[in-house]
């Protein structure tokens, strides 16, 4: 176990301010004990890729004890390893064969809820209304005779309602408990001193063996209001009965003492959906959290006008914390570049997924390969989704017997879900599982037939790929001084050119129209998307120029 002192105050190590950050999803990255499902030996096997990517540290999405209700995020047991993936030793040797190799881990904790399975649970489920045990979530008597109604009417995230219905020891229903996600996710009440410890004892497990950061899920839903009244139509900022109210920020300050306390550099980061910027900005205060990421970003479609102002708006709130702004294109939640790109519709909301939505992936892969360069050279923490990289698209055809996630049963199967950004990754061209696993055993997902056009190994050797384009401005973002300081300065060009410039001497620009447009003046092509015309710039590509 890599302990490390600690001490009061704040680490002046902020490596993470620059940072190119990868997200595994490790169910789906690679299969080392060849079961179908891939594990952390698959991810320690695969570190020279990572490494050769460039990339400063891997944050996990939930890799913990869990019957995998929600892909993990319904943790049982967060200090057991999930046995589809290993063991705490195969963690912590993960940990630490990565940072050899200059790569840091962040790990996923969930606040929220957890499973249904979790220890605290069962015995709630087995005590009496009225025990303490029951203290820890939120256990309500229905309303209406003999209490058979819910005892509110919110909504899911995952659609639906937010109540489930217990059973006495006798077999007649009993209180109802609240989740906000699935049944199988019971909401923790964050009023309860234990939630409060359990956590804090929890962020210091991890960081006492070598992690150095923490990921928030759900940030901003933490905290509920005890009286547990309906949603209305409006309700005044830090007042809504179940999001961003403002008692929870006392929890994340007491997280960030916990952060702050080690010697060495250790940061947390929010998953917080809102879309009020300076409710946002309200956790990344200097006693709160490190960053928080910029889904405003994420979600804008491919269009000059929506990114420029989101690129606009993004840097001047933060200009106002120490906190750097952060960019990603996509996650284990949210459709892939490739496909979404290529739609006539190109933002993104989880209320607009439907089967059958057109989309030109050739389209997409061209301005996919555009926004990466874009969001390389933008100052702050870059966050790529494993397979992006890849340019994989989404997976859309899956065979509805295979799909697991709760966010398309629970939209009586309107919504795909999110299983098609998922699927396993492609290692070789070859193979029955295109080097996923070497048994030959099916992935937990199908990968579809051509899977292994978009192999590592095939991308590698050829020099127009999207992995060699990744790993280029990866490379040039950590050479380049200019990349690596906050300094932006918009440029004037062409109407739908996008431009601006890093320092003294690189400009990124973007063209976001129908026809070429002319390069600024410049000495060198730094790296360009796509082929260039000349002098020119085609439609949707980017270069980095030095000027």
């Amino acid at each position: 176990m890599l302990h490390s002192a600690q001490r009061p105050g704040r680490a002046t190590d902020e490596w993470w301010r620059n940072a190119v950050i990868y997200q595994v999803y490790p169910r789906s990255f690679a299969d080392a004990d060849g079961d179908g499902t891939g594990d952390l030996a698959g991810v320690r096997a695969r570190l020279p890729h990572l490494a050769e990517l460039g990339v400063d540290a891997l944050w996990f999405t939930p890799w913990y004890r869990s019957p995998q209700a929600d892909g993990g995020y319904d943790v049982a047991d967060y200090r057991q390893i999930d046995p589809a993936f290993g063991t705490l030793a195969d963690a912590e040797a993960l940990i630490a064969d990565a940072l050899a190799l200059g790569i840091r881990t962040i790990v996923d904790v969930v606040p929220n809820h957890v499973s249904d399975q979790h220890a605290w649970f069962q015995e709630a489920l087995a005590a009496a209304p009225g025990d303490p045990a029951r203290e820890r979530f939120w256990f309500r008597d229905g309303k209406g005779p003999g209490g058979d109604e819910m005892p509110t009417q919110w909504t899911s995230s995952f659609a639906g309602n937010t109540w489930t219905r217990t059973e006495g020891p006798d077999g007649k229903p009993g209180q109802w408990y609240l989740h906000l996600f699935a049944p199988e996710q019971p909401d923790l009440n964050w009023n309860h001193p234990d939630v409060v410890a359990e956590h804090e004892a929890v962020l210091r497990f991890w960081y006492d063996r070598g992690v150095a950061g923490i990921r928030i899920d759900s940030a901003a839903l933490i905290a509920k209001d005890p009286e547990l009244p309906e949603v209305q139509e409006h309700h005044e900022p830090g007042t809504h009965p179940h999001l961003d109210r403002d008692e929870l920020h006392e929890v994340y300050r007491g997280w960030r003492k916990v952060a702050d306390s080690y010697e060495d550099s250790r940061f947390l980061v929010g998953e917080v959906w809102l879309a009020d910027i300076d409710r946002f900005m309200m956790y990344l205060r200097d006693d709160e959290m490190h960053m928080a990421f910029n889904f405003d970003f994420m979600t804008r479609p491919w269009d000059k006008a929506a990114l420029e102002e989101s690129i606009r708006a993004t840097i001047a709130s933060h200009s106002g914390v120490s906190a750097p702004p952060s960019w990603v294109l996509s996650n284990h939640d949210v459709t892939r570049p490739v496909t979404r790109y290529g739609r006539e519709n190109s933002s993104f909301a989880f209320a607009d997924k439907r089967f059958g939505t057109p989309t030109d992936l050739s389209l997409g892969a061209r301005r996919a390969r555009a926004a990466a360069l874009l969001t390389a050279a933008l100052p702050g923490v870059l966050y790529v989704y494993q397979g992006d990289e890849l340019g994989l698209p989404e997976v859309e055809d899956l065979p509805d017997g295979v799909r697991e996630d709760p966010m398309h049963f629970r939209s009586g199967g309107v919504d795909p879900g999110r299983d098609g950004c998922r699927v396993p990754l492609p290692w070789t061209a070859a193979g029955t599982t295109y080097g996923f696993n070497d048994t030959g055993a099916a992935p937990w997902l199908p990968q579809p037939e051509g899977w292994g056009e978009h192999a590592v190994e095939v991308q590698a050797a050829d020099p127009g790929s999207f992995l060699t384009l990744y790993r280029e401005a990866i490379r040039l973002r950590r050479s380049e001084s200019a990349l690596r300081g906050d300094a932006l300065e918009w440029t004037e060009t062409a109407p739908e050119v996008l431009a601006f410039r890093r320092g003294e001497d690189l400009t990124c620009v973007v063209n976001f129209g129908d026809v070429p447009a002319a390069l600024p003046a410049h000495s060198a092509v730094l790296l360009a998307s796509g082929p260039l015309e000349g002098d020119r710039l085609p439609k949707d590509t980017a270069a980095w120029l030095r000027t």
